[in-house]
């Protein structure tokens, strides 16, 4: 009898070869999947430090006019409203109130015919201090949130959160006209 070298690889190394493969990857998968997992809970757990705060610039009085309210960007990306509600030349006659919704995180604009802050996601309505007085918010015990404010010399300045490291000089506010009517 003669015996015929066969050179095809055996069956059983080929399985064995997909078996270590799918293996391998079920591992990687599994492992990123996790590690994914202790990343998020991580930031949930240990949260980032608070930044600094700093008093900045934000406008002249004289170029606000009472009833009058302007968009203001703050340097971490905060969007604010700053409201004139009178004539004294101090930082009671202002208010600044974040632009975003607490409820869903929508962007909320004031309606002078209604004397209101309104969000269009879910019909939430917040007076011109930013008290909740409609919707889901009300319904959650939520209001705007409130932002520091300092008049100096006639310069009006705003408290607000700034990276690390930062001087609070460096950044240049970023106004636009939000309308009248705010009392």
């Amino acid at each position: 009898m003669i015996e015929i070298e066969d050179d095809s690889p055996p069956e059983n190394s080929r399985r064995s070869f997909l078996n270590s493969l799918s293996a391998a990857a079920m591992a990687g998968g599994l492992a990123g999947g996790y590690g994914m997992f202790a990343s998020i809970a991580g930031q949930f757990l240990y949260s980032a430090p608070a930044a600094d705060l700093a008093w900045l610039f934000v406008t002249e009085l004289s170029r606000v006019k009472v009833g009058e309210a302007i968009a203001y960007r703050a340097p971490q990306g905060q969007s604010i409203a700053i409201a004139r509600r009178g004539d004294s030349g101090t930082a009671d006659d202002f208010v600044a109130l974040s632009s975003v919704c607490p409820h869903l995180g929508c962007q909320v604009h004031w309606e002078g015919v209604n004397n209101r802050f309104f969000c269009p996601c879910h019909n939430g309505a917040f007076d011109p201090t930013g008290k909740a007085t409609e919707g889901p918010p009300k319904a959650a015990g939520q209001s705007l949130a409130r932002f520091p404010l300092q008049v100096e010399d006639g310069l009006l300045f705003i408290q607000v959160p700034v990276p690390r490291g930062r001087p609070s000089d460096a950044h240049a506010s970023s106004l636009s006209p939000l309308g009248r009517g705010l009392g």
